[in-house]
This record gives C-alpha cells, structure tokens and sequence, in this order.
C-alpha cells in the first residue's frame, strides 16, 4: 500500500480525463494523481456519447497510471482491472446483482449506474499511461430521457458518502493493478467473465448497420473481443462498436 493518491477535487470542470490530459502537458503529475469533479460539464461515455452527472450528488473522478512495460496487445487487462476494482467496491457496500456490460459498464440488474472510459496513450508498442475515467451515478435519483439509467441510491433507496464510496474505488483500483504489467488478458479472463452481464442469455444485439440480430455471449477473447454465439453454432468476434448489447 506504499503507494498514496494525490487527489486534486475541482469544482466544475470540463471533463476529468480532459483535465488530466492537460495537467501531464503542463508538469509531471505522479503516478495515481486522482482528479475528482464536483461538476462534470462534458463527461463523456466511450466513443464521444454524453454522460449526464448531477452536480455534487455523482462521483466523477480520473485516474492517471503510468506503466512501464505493460504491451499494447494486452491493453484490455485495464478494461478488467478498473471493472473488477468497481464491482468489488460496489459489492462491499451492497449494492444488488452488480455486473460488467462488456467492455466496463457497470450495471446494477438491468440498469447502467456506472461508465467507465479508459483512454491509453501508447508508446511504441507499450502503453505509456492510461487515463481512466469513472463516472458513477449515487445519489441523482431522476434521470428524465435516459431509460436504462439509475443510481445506487434510487436502487437501494438510501444515500451514499461519495468520499467512502470514492476511497474504496481507488483502493480496489490499486489492489487490482498490483503487477498488473506482468499479466495477460487470458490470466485475468475468467474473473472478469464470471461477472459479464447477459453472459449464456439470449440477447438481442445491433450491428454497425443498425441491423438487430440473436445471439448469446459466451466469452471475451484475448484480445479483449467480445464472442458471441450466432445461430447454426456459428461463433463471431466483434470488437468495440461493431455490436451493441440491447438486452
């Protein structure tokens, strides 16, 4: 535990891994620099969709991680990490049926409360650091035209400390990138897929076109794919945005 956050808590900001991305411009922030936002202005969920936050009621916070030797074609071993860090501390303070919506939404039953947006900046063929963004609904409980949403607290009915909540994320974030350099996605797969959400349920997906189609999530590949089982016991690898999961 010999390593310590350095938690800067900002006001209102554009977004956090935005602010991170500057602030290692600008100087040589250390290894886990923590910035949290009272106010997300811009959060944004993976490939530029909006993330809405209530001011002071949400916990919106970066992560920075500088690596050494961490190769980019293991670079979905953050994708667990951070997921597996969320849904333990989830798990510690109750919070129902938690599970990973692959690659790192964290869903509560059949409601997204968390969305996590990792963004790695590569060196050669290693990644040089990651920004992770962590965007957790808790004690926003009206979410007007986001169906799928909800939050800890209009799922437990009860309020939340954000710091506690806070302090055991990272806690957990630090436990599972202990020698995290040193892992393979195959190592780290069977902790993660035991949390999948949907995993062997029929589901209905979308493809790039917008087209719906059948299928069943059977596992993730090393490379950090989603494979899903199609009829006629075809199996299909489909990567980030090429399939969205519609339940």
């Amino acid at each position: 535990m010999g390593k310590h956050f350095q938690i800067l808590k900002l006001d209102a900001t554009d977004s956090t891994n935005l602010y991170l991305r500057d602030l290692l411009r600008s100087e040589n922030p250390l290894d886990y620099t923590v910035v949290v936002a009272e106010k997300q202005l811009k959060g944004r969920g993976q490939m530029g969709a909006v993330w809405q936050s209530k001011g002071g009621k949400n916990l919106t916070f970066s992560v920075l991680k500088i690596f050494y030797a961490l190769s980019v074609q293991h670079q979905f071993v953050l994708n667990i990490a951070v997921s597996l860090a969320v849904i333990d501390a989830l798990n510690e303070f109750s919070v129902p049926n938690v599970k990973v919506k692959w690659p790192n939404d964290i869903m509560s039953g059949s409601m997204k409360i968390c969305g996590i947006l990792i963004e790695n900046v590569l060196k050669g063929d290693k990644v040089g650091h990651s920004i992770i963004g962590i965007g957790l609904n808790v004690n926003q409980t009206d979410f007007a035209e986001l169906d799928k949403a909800s939050s800890l607290k209009a799922i437990t009915g009860h309020d939340f400390n954000l710091d506690e909540l806070l302090q055991m994320i990272l806690e957990r974030i630090r436990f599972h990138f202990e020698g995290i350099e040193g892992k393979t996605v195959p190592q780290l797969l069977p902790a993660y897929e035991k949390e999948l959400f949907r995993k062997d349920k029929p589901s209905t997906f979308t493809d790039v076109h917008g087209e719906m189609f059948m299928g069943y999530i059977r596992r993730v590949s090393p490379s950090g794919k989603l494979v899903l089982e199609l009829e006629d016991k075809v199996f299909k690898e489909f990567d980030l945005k090429e399939v969205s999961l519609l339940y």
